[in-house]
């Protein structure tokens, strides 16, 4: 069973009297453990992929699986709990709460899961800090701390969970290119460890970490295929 199955996919906006197809009939599908690059010009739905496969929106007909689980007719309250469950986020802002240490804001997708006790949490946003390399930044808030190190505590934020996707938007848009680098290796160090990431990126340089990448043009998929690294 494939980790995310999507067939026909549509989202489809009015605009007055214009129809606009963000998605234009998308099928893709994503095994457990790939790298997976979503790449396309501003206006060609790589967007719109992202917030659907990040349960952040619904689409306006197709189907959506996730681990065998039909997520395209789901409401609010249920995609909120595939998000908390299933996805971890990384965005481009880093999304950090400013007076709050790099381990309340690792701690923060675990508070609303009412089964884990509070020392729970702690432990386990201790234990994903120090997967990357910020075990000694614990205390330290995010003005604090380096760009680059703020983007580390996101993706720790974002694994927290265990997630079954860790889905990053542009994670190295506000860094210099070498901190840029340094996050695009520790993602590469995670995949290694058997994490599936989808990354949503405009830059070929980025895209180049990934083992595929799918190229969206006016809501269609024009390419899908395998990159360097992928073919070794």
């Amino acid at each position: 069973m494939s980790l995310i199955q999507v067939n026909d996919l549509y989202k489809i906006y009015q605009m007055g009297n214009t129809e606009v197809r963000a998605l234009d009939g998308v099928s893709v599908t994503i095994e457990q453990n790939e790298y997976v690059s979503i790449m396309g010009p501003s206006g060609s739905g790589k967007s719109t992929l992202m917030n659907l496969l990040g349960c952040l929106d619904t689409p306006t007909s197709g189907e959506f699986f996730m681990d065998g689980i039909n997520v395209a007719t789901m409401g609010d309250d249920e995609l909120a709990h595939i998000r908390n469950k299933k996805i971890g986020f990384v965005f481009q802002t880093f999304n950090l709460l400013p007076k709050s240490t790099s381990l309340r804001n690792v701690e923060l997708p675990l508070i609303y899961n009412g089964e884990i006790k509070a020392h729970e949490r702690r432990d386990m946003a201790i234990k994903a800090l120090t997967r990357v390399n910020l075990g000694d930044r614990v205390s330290h808030k995010p003005n604090e701390l380096s760009g680059g190190q703020r983007q580390r505590v996101a993706v720790a934020r974002a694994l927290v969970n265990n997630p079954a996707i860790i889905l990053a938007d542009e994670p190295t848009g506000n860094l210099d290119s070498k901190t840029g680098e340094e996050i695009m290796v520790l993602f590469d160090e995670l995949h290694k460890q058997g994490n599936t990431i989808i990354l949503v990126t405009h830059e070929e340089h980025i895209a180049a970490h990934a083992s595929r990448v799918v190229r969206l043009l006016d809501g269609k998929i024009a390419v899908d295929e395998a990159t360097n690294r992928g073919k070794k």
